[in-house]
């Protein structure tokens, strides 16, 4: 039984999370050779506060980005 974490930075769709989570579902059905329902799919929405790259939050960034 797979079991998959997507972290990623909140402010994605339901459209783009479905997508997301169909095409993973079909590439694990494909190379691991598991059925659909077998699979299962944690999006986990991280807010730019509690996200780091290189020492630096990424809200700390996004400031940097706009000023």
């Amino acid at each position: 039984m797979p079991w998959v974490r997507i972290d990623l930075s909140a402010g994605r769709s339901e459209e783009q999370k479905s997508k997301t989570a169909r095409a993973v579902t079909d590439a694990i059905v494909e190379f691991c050779g598991c059925t659909p329902e077998s699979v299962s799919i944690v999006f986990n929405d991280v807010t730019a506060e509690n996200w780091a790259f290189g020492g630096q939050l990424l809200s700390e960034k996004q400031k940097d980005a706009s000023a």
